[in-house]
C-alpha cells in the first residue's frame, strides 16, 4: 500500500507553481508502479526508496530533475536517459514541463527495471576514482575574485574541497560565455556565503 510522506508533500507544495504538476505526476507514477516505495527526504530532496536507493526528484527555481540511482544499468532503447554534463540534473536533464519527460509508459518501464535491479540486489556501477590533479582558477577568474573582497574572504575560509568544487565548475566550462556566467554566479554566491552546492543542503 502506498504511503506518502508529509515532508515530501510540503517540499512539492513549496516548489515553484509551474513545477508542482510535474513533481506530483512523477510521484504518482512512482507509487502506481511500485506500491512498496518509501518516501524520504535525503540531502534536502525527496527520494523514493525501495530496498535501498531507487529514484528521486529535485526542484530548482527554473526547472526540476528526476533521476534513477542505477540509471546506468537501465535498458534505454529510446535513448531517453541523458549522459554527460546534463546528467547532473537527473536522468532526463532540465525538466520545465511534462513535455520534457518521456511518455508515461517509458517512465513506468524504467521504474519496473529499477525495481527489479533492487529486487535482484544488483549494485550500481562504481565510478572509477580519478586522481585529482591540483586545480587553480584561470587568471581572469582569480583577478575577479581578488577584486571582490567579500567573495574572496568567503572563498579563503572554505575547506579545500569546497574551493575545489567552485574551481572545477569554472574550469570545466566548455565556452567563454558559460565560464563567464559561472564566474558571475560564483561571485554572487560567495558574497552570500554559499558553497557551490548550497541548493542541496538540508535545511536545519
Amino acid at each position: 500500500m502506498s504511503v506518502y510522506n508529509d515532508k515530501v508533500t510540503a517540499y512539492i507544495d513549496n516548489a515553484q507553481p509551474f513545477l508542482q504538476p510535474i513533481l506530483n505526476h512523477i510521484r504518482a507514477l512512482v507509487h502506481k508502479t511500485n506500491k512498496d516505495v518509501e518516501e524520504k527526504i535525503k540531502w534536502g530532496m525527496p527520494h523514493f526508496d525501495y530496498k535501498g536507493m531507487y529514484c528521486g526528484v529535485a526542484a530548482m527555481r527554473q526547472h526540476c530533475g528526476f533521476g534513477f540511482w542505477k540509471a546506468a544499468l537501465l535498458k534505454d532503447p529510446g535513448n531517453c536517459i541523458v549522459k554527460g554534463e546534463d546528467a547532473g540534473m537527473g536522468s532526463f536533464g532540465r525538466i520545465t514541463s511534462l513535455k520534457d519527460l518521456p511518455p508515461d509508459e517509458v517512465l513506468i518501464d524504467f521504474l519496473r527495471q529499477a525495481k527489479q535491479l533492487n529486487d535482484d540486489d544488483i549494485k550500481a556501477e562504481a565510478k572509477p576514482k580519478k586522481e585529482k590533479a591540483d586545480l587553480v582558477l584561470p587568471d581572469a577568474a582569480l583577478k575577479a575574485l581578488k577584486k571582490n573582497t567579500k567573495a574572496n574572504a568567503t572563498f579563503e575560509k572554505f575547506s579545500s574541497s569546497q574551493r575545489r568544487e567552485y574551481i572545477e565548475w569554472i574550469v570545466e566550462a566548455k565556452t567563454d560565455v558559460t565560464r563567464n556566467k559561472r564566474l558571475e554566479t560564483m561571485l554572487q554566491w560567495l558574497e552570500e556565503g554559499k558553497i557551490r552546492h548550497w541548493k542541496y543542503q538540508t535545511k536545519s
